[in-house]
């Protein structure tokens, strides 16, 4: 066979290419974003959020959403619905926070858990929430802590006071180092220090609560004050400062211990089964729309005008339709109202005068209220304005 002198200068080869130093080695091709399957999920989950934002919304700003760190106070049944839509929504970091176990009763109600999640005592709700929203969506940053929330009414003894502040200073850290946070647990004094430490640190909270037929879902208004909207703007509501109230500036009662003397039937939320999903999916929808307004939480709080010689007026709309202060909803008759409350100076929970203990006294203060939750009433003025009340009113017999 004939020798053949080939310049491999001039040769054209296929399939290979040189390298730095002139070596012909194989061309290599990414194919990792059509044949990696983790690629390919994430492309596919945002695939209705990318044709949102083309087709109808075009100013949508998904990264807000995504970047967000989202808390989660309690992993049971809101707790799950409300992963399960931010997870729709694109979320990518979930921080679930809860004490308990998944019990037998648990997997039909909360979507993110299984029957094998129940045995042998159950494993822990937090960490476990956590890890089944990796399964559905490998990328998502998610962890879950095992934390019992420390309650008024619920007194500390001297042996579990180091585990107390240990306790506190984590959620403490947790709420610093979060966003938006989501009350979701089934208690009202559960929900009594998230609220304070939020109003502290000034961050967004949305706070969904059940009962049999009915569910309240609401944003605490920011603790900051921000420019009032102009007084020709309908449907704002117009408060010096614009301050909205919390889930706590209704209340004239500390919250105290409301398992205390009930029976295990009455210690339970007992809800229709479409309850808690139509309040976390609002929780979420409400938290998704106040992230795209400028004013974020500070945003007003729109409502419907009715007027009794006329038609509704349309008040103006976010990029998402209305931001309502609370939404209080009832399924026996098919119906929500959009209400709204204006912060109370002596409030319990997100007062000037709690927020200035707490700056003083830290932890030590949280712990005497555990202990007492009567001193709640007496650092934010409430209980000198029930004694006042009380010595107004005139109880004379008929007699007399």
């Amino acid at each position: 066979m004939p020798c053949i002198d080939l310049d491999l200068n001039e040769a054209s080869w296929i399939g290979w290419e040189a390298d730095d130093n002139g070596k012909l080695l194989p061309r290599m091709a990414d194919m990792a974003k059509t044949m990696d399957p983790l690629v390919l999920a994430n492309q596919s989950i945002n695939l209705n959020l990318t044709l949102m934002k083309w087709r109808l919304l075009p100013e949508l700003n998904l990264e807000s959403i995504r970047e967000t760190k989202y808390l989660l106070l309690g992993a049971g049944t809101l707790g799950c619905g409300v992963a399960r839509s931010l997870l729709a929504w694109g979320a990518q970091h979930i921080t679930f926070v809860d004490h308990g176990r998944v019990s037998l009763s648990n997997p039909v109600r909360q979507s993110l858990f299984f029957y094998e999640d129940a045995l042998r005592g159950g494993k822990p709700k937090a960490s476990t929430a956590a890890e089944r929203i990796k399964q559905i969506h490998p990328s998502i940053n998610s962890t879950g802590y095992c934390l019992k929330i420390p309650m008024p009414g619920h007194p500390v003894g001297e042996s579990q006071a180091d585990e107390t502040n240990a306790t506190l200073n984590v959620l403490a850290d947790l709420i610093k180092t979060h966003d938006v946070l989501f009350l979701l647990t089934d208690s009202r004094e559960s929900r009594w220090l998230p609220t304070m430490l939020a109003a502290f640190y000034g961050k967004m909270v949305i706070t969904a609560a059940l009962g049999f037929d009915s569910y309240l879902v609401m944003r605490h208004g920011l603790k900051k004050t921000v420019s009032a909207p102009p007084n020709d703007i309908k449907g704002f509501i117009e408060i010096p400062g614009y301050k909205l109230g919390c889930y706590f500036c209704n209340d004239i009662v500390a919250p105290g211990n409301s398992v205390k003397d009930r029976t295990l039937d009455q210690q339970c939320t007992v809800t229709r089964p479409a309850v808690s999903n139509i309040a976390s999916s609002l929780a979420v929808e409400l938290a998704v729309a106040l992230l795209q307004h400028s004013c974020r939480d500070a945003a007003p709080a729109y409502y419907r005008l009715q007027h009794f010689d006329g038609p509704a007026e349309d008040v103006p709309e976010g990029l998402l339709g209305v931001l309502p202060h609370s939404i209080r909803g009832n399924i026996s008759d098919f119906n929500h109202l959009i209400t709204v409350t204006e912060q109370f100076s002596e409030c319990i929970a997100c007062s000037k005068q709690l927020m200035t203990k707490y700056e003083q006294d830290g932890n030590a203060f949280i712990i005497n209220v555990l202990n007492s939750c009567k001193i709640l009433e007496d650092i934010s003025g409430v209980s000198k304005l029930t004694d006042n009340a009380a010595e107004d009113i005139d109880f004379q017999s008929d007699d007399e």
